[in-house]
C-alpha cells in the first residue's frame, strides 16, 4: 500500500460502522492498511469485508493503535471518552462522531462541504463530527448562509428511531422497540381512544418516554438531559450549528420530536436572513451546492420524505417558500439519512481530508 496512511475504524459492528465500511469500499482508496477494531468481546475475533478483502475484527486495546495514522471512532460517548485519548497518545489523529468532543474549543467541528479548512487546526489531535440532527440540515443551511447571511433559525426536527440506542446502550435499540410496538398495534383499531395505544404497548416503550407507534413524542434523548425544559438534543443542534458556521451569536431554537420512522430525519426550518431572498434565488443556491439535492415541485407531488431519501447520501430540500410576512425569511422542509451523512459519511469524509493532509 506504499506510504498511504493507516486507518483504524473503531466500532465496526454497529449500524453506523457497517455503513462506514461501505463508504471505505466505494470511495477512492486513500488508505494503506485498514484495521478494524471493536470493543464488544463477542464481535472481536470475527471477520468483515472491506475493500473486497476479508479483514479480521481485532479487540480494542492500546496496542491496536500502534502504527495507526488516523483513528475513526464510531462508538458511544463512553467509549470515545475512554479510548480516543489512548489513540492520540499512540500517535493517531482521531476523528470522532460521538458527542464527547464536539463543543471542546480545542477540537474542530467539521462538515467538509462547509468548513474543510478547520480540520487542520486540531491542537488535541482530535476532529469531531456533528450529531445526526445537525447534519440533516446544516449543509443546506450553510449554503444559504453564505448567500444571504443567516440571522435566525427556528427548527422542528422529526427524528427517526435509528438514531436512538436502547436503554442499555444497545445499538439500534430504538428501531427494535419501534418494530415491536408496530407489531402490537398492527391490524387493530387502536389510536381512537385516550390511552389505548399506551395500554397496548405497555412496557415495550424501550428507549422512548412514550409509545412511538401511532404516535409522535415531543422529546428526544434522555429525560435527565433537560435544562430549563430544553432537551440535550435541542441544545446540541443550537451549539453545533453555531460552531460549524462560525456564528457564535446566531439566534437558533430547535424542537426535537421523535416520529415512527425507521431511518432518516426530517426538519421543518424557518430561516431569517440579513438580506431579502427569493425562492428562485434560493433554488439556484441549493441546486448548485455540493451535498444538496433540491426536490421541490409540490404540484407534481415532488418533495422529500424520509421513506424516499433513506439509503441516500445528500441532504434533500423541498417546500421552499418565502415567508408571507417577511421578504427576508424562507420556510423549508429537509430530509437526510441519519446513518449515512448524519452518521458515517461525514466522519469518513473528515478522515479522508486528514489522510490527504498526511499523504
Amino acid at each position: 500500500m506504499g506510504d498511504r496512511p493507516t486507518l483504524a475504524v473503531v466500532g465496526v459492528t454497529g449500524a453506523v460502522g457497517s455503513v462506514a465500511l461501505q463508504f471505505l469500499s466505494q470511495h477512492a482508496d486513500v488508505w494503506g492498511e485498514i484495521r478494524l477494531l471493536d470493543a464488544a468481546p463477542d464481535d472481536a475475533g470475527g471477520e468483515l469485508v472491506v475493500r473486497g478483502e476479508v479483514t479480521p475484527v481485532l479487540p480494542l486495546t492500546g496496542a491496536a493503535f500502534d502504527g495507526v495514522d488516523v483513528a475513526l471512532f464510531l462508538v458511544s460517548d463512553r467509549l470515545s471518552a475512554q479510548w480516543a485519548p489512548v489513540a492520540v497518545e499512540r500517535g493517531a489523529v482521531v476523528v470522532d462522531r460521538s458527542a464527547v468532543f464536539r463543543l471542546d474549543p480545542d477540537v474542530p467541528l467539521v462538515v467538509p462541504e462547509l468548513n474543510p479548512e478547520a480540520v487542520r487546526a486540531r491542537p488535541r489531535s482530535i476532529v469531531a463530527s456533528p450529531g445526526c440532527a445537525t447534519l440533516s440540515m446544516i449543509v443546506a443551511m450553510g449554503a444559504l448562509d453564505r448567500a444571504f447571511g443567516l440571522r435566525e433559525l427556528v427548527v422542528s426536527s422529526y427524528q427517526a428511531a435509528s438514531a436512538v440506542d436502547g436503554p442499555d446502550g444497545a445499538d439500534q435499540g430504538g428501531v427494535f422497540a419501534l418494530r415491536e410496538q408496530l407489531s402490537l398495534v398492527a391490524g387493530t383499531d387502536l389510536g381512537t381512544r385516550p390511552g389505548d395505544v399506551r395500554r397496548a404497548v405497555g412496557d415495550a416503550t424501550g428507549p422512548f418516554p412514550a409509545p412511538l407507534a401511532l404516535n409522535v413524542v415531543p422529546w428526544t434523548g434522555p429525560l435527565q438531559g433537560q435544562r430549563d425544559g430544553w432537551s440535550a438534543e435541542e441544545l446540541a443542534i443550537r451549539a453545533e450549528t453555531r460552531k460549524v458556521l462560525g456564528r457564535p451569536d446566531l439566534r437558533i431554537v430547535a424542537t426535537c420530536v421523535q416520529v415512527p420512522v425507521i431511518t432518516a430525519h426530517s426538519m421543518s426550518v424557518h430561516a431569517c436572513f440579513e438580506q431579502e431572498v427569493t425562492v428562485e434565488r434560493a433554488h439556484e443556491v441549493l441546486a448548485t451546492s455540493p451535498g444538496v439535492v433540491l426536490f421541490d415541485n409540490p404540484g407534481a407531488g415532488e418533495f422529500p420524505t424520509p421513506a424516499d431519501v433513506v439509503g441516500t447520501d445528500p441532504t434533500w430540500v423541498g417546500r421552499v417558500r418565502r415567508a408571507p410576512d417577511d421578504p427576508r425569511a424562507l420556510e423549508l422542509f429537509i430530509c437526510g439519512d441519519d446513518l449515512r451523512k448524519g452518521g458515517a459519511l461525514n466522519a469518513v469524509q473528515i478522515a479522508e481530508a486528514v489522510a490527504a493532509e498526511l499523504s
